[in-house]
């Protein structure tokens, strides 16, 4: 390629590439290139000098002088993908159309939002990326942050090792712990005790991280070991890495944070204890909220009476209750919440004369607190991963769509469902969709689990025929229908083929819409049959199996009579 600047080249790699997008931009008629080739035209000598360029910048190393040659890349344990995926690994990665997130879209597919399936799918079998891909992986995963932990999942120590020699890709090492350095094993003391006295911070936490999810007790021994002399932004960071792993066992480390100098980390350990409902300060709290909280026998049918707290004392303060409120909320209410919301849930039964939760849920609430009361216990339920609150406080289905008894949005009934059964999730939700349709039901979609189990599916799918039937244009559907083409079982592409027709249009329909609705579900089977054919191409394949016939030894034919050696001549 003529025109094209040297490896040797003294100019730096960012400012020639800088020079080449100005010229481009402005036009080589404006500024041409700063090399021109002799017999080369402007364009053509700029068009190739972005060519080499490219290369350049693509590869793992830039053009310098000699130097030490890294290190080779290290081997990859991990099975080879089948053919089949390796293929269709390169098909989704060459995509760039990125769907539109509203507005007609056209029948094809979205390859890169198939991408993510396909990678948990190739993490779950445990395979290894090939290694002509990954630069395009890296780039991929360089562009979306949220398919980093599967990509470099997937693409394993190589991309760390490309990492290290590419700026672009550094966010790889960054995200990878400690920078992506080896850790010690737990079964190695002294190199677990260097690390976490000498480390960088990244190191230290990811140290810590692994050590939590492996042998949580080991990890909170060491956090406790150099507590009083890291920095209040570190063991604020540090003591959020008890959740993975969180017991009984870590209540006396967290009730000692409860006294440390920062109101965050004071903060933090207060939550965390009141997410373990046997704590003392999960007691000291029931003790408080139910001193708040109590019912009334005296009407004509019992009812929930609310006092709030008249202040914040200190030892409210140190089990983590924040004195001063959000603007334009009222203190004693502040405190009521926060007392209710860490306060375990099993306790109301006894205080409020041994209802279930659904009862208590039920019973109507004096002086207007009952949305401030019901908000605290959403969150508690939230907080406790407590499935029979959970499920009272969202209610029936075809409560309003502001909330059921308990929750105060969609996004709150969102949090809920998630403490309940995929099972009981789905059938939630398709419960609600069949009473209230697609349009408040995309939040609660978003936390089902993928495939969406076939009653949720085949509730999407008549509400989205009935949206069809209505009239109107599809684009108002287009985040349901995304989520669809990601979550819908591939095998509900036969119900939606009686779907591809361009129905009859009425005259209060929009103009065209029915085909936009063809063109929608055409672009729905078809990912739904992409999802089906990758999953079959990442399958493992069979190992080959006996035959009963292959398993019995043949009998031995029968010898034939001896013959004198020229008898067969």
């Amino acid at each position: 390629m003529n025109g094209a600047p040297s490896g040797g080249d003294s100019t730096a790699p960012d400012s020639a590439w800088e020079e080449l997008v100005t010229a481009a931009l402005l036009g080589t008629d404006r500024r041409a290139p700063a090399r021109l080739t002799p017999g080369r035209t402007a364009p053509a000598a700029l068009l190739d000098a972005a060519a080499v360029m490219t290369v350049r910048r693509r590869a793992g190393l830039r053009p310098a002088r000699a130097a030490q040659r890294p290190e080779p890349a290290p081997g990859d344990p991990r099975p080879a993908l089948p053919a089949p995926a390796a293929h269709r690994l390169t098909t989704l990665l060459a995509d760039r159309s990125g769907g539109a997130g509203s507005g007609r879209r056209g029948s094809s597919p979205d390859l890169m939002e198939l991408l993510p399936q396909w990678l948990a799918t190739a993490n779950a079998h445990g395979y290894a990326a090939p290694p002509q891909a990954l630069p395009a992986l890296l780039d991929a995963a360089r562009g979306r942050t949220d398919l980093r932990p599967a990509a470099l999942a997937f693409a394993g120590p190589r991309a760390l090792w490309l990492a290290r020699l590419n700026a672009d890709w550094r966010f790889a090492l960054r995200a990878a712990p400690g920078g992506g350095a080896a850790l010690p094993d737990a079964e190695e003391p002294e190199a677990v005790r260097r690390l976490w006295q000498e480390g960088l911070f990244a190191e230290r936490a990811a140290l810590l991280g692994a050590l939590r999810a492996r042998t949580p007790a080991l990890g909170r021994e060491l956090l406790a070991s150099t507590w009083a002399t890291e920095r209040a932004e570190d063991r604020l960071m540090f003591l959020d890495t008890l959740r993975t792993g969180l017991s009984d066992a870590d209540e006396s480390f967290l009730e000692q944070a409860l006294g440390d100098r920062s109101r965050n980390v004071r903060a933090t350990a207060a939550e965390l204890l009141s997410a373990l409902p046997g704590s003392a300060l999960a007691a000291r709290m029931a003790v408080r909220a139910t001193a708040c909280v109590a019912l009334d026998r005296t009407g004509n049918a019992p009812a929930i009476t609310v006092e709030a707290p008249p202040e914040c004392d200190t030892g409210m303060e140190r089990d983590g209750v924040v004195a001063t409120p959000p603007a334009g909320r009222g203190e004693r209410s502040w405190w009521l919440a926060q007392l209710v919301e860490a306060a375990p849930l099993a306790g109301w039964r006894g205080r409020l004369g041994g209802r279930t939760a659904e009862e208590i849920v039920a019973l109507p609430v004096a002086d207007d607190w009952q949305g401030e009361l019901h908000a605290a216990w959403c969150r508690a339920a939230v907080r406790q991963r407590d499935a029979a609150w959970s499920r009272a406080l969202l209610g029936p289905p075809s409560a309003p769509e502001a909330g059921g008894p308990g929750a105060v949005s969609l996004a709150e009934r969102a949090k809920l469902l998630a403490s309940l059964e995929p099972a009981e999730r789905a059938a939630w939700v398709a419960g609600f969709i069949a009473t209230h349709g697609l349009s408040e039901a995309f939040q609660l979609l978003g936390v089902c689990a993928v495939p969406w189990a076939p009653p949720l599916g085949q509730a999407v799918v008549d509400a989205l025929n009935i949206a069809r039937d209505a009239g109107s244009y599809p684009w108002s559907f287009s985040g349901v229908m995304g989520l669809a083409e990601r979550c819908l079982d591939p095998a509900e592409a036969v119900r939606l083929e009686a779907l591809l027709a361009i129905p009859d249009e009425r005259e209060d329909f929009a103009p065209g819409a029915g085909g936009y609705w063809a063109e929608a579900f055409q672009r729905l089977v078809t990912t739904l049959r992409l999802r089906a054919a990758m999953t079959r191409e990442l399958a493992p394949p069979a190992p080959p199996t006996e035959s009963p016939q292959a398993a019995t030894p043949p009998a031995e034919p029968p010898r034939a009579a001896a013959q004198p050696p020229d008898a067969a001549g």
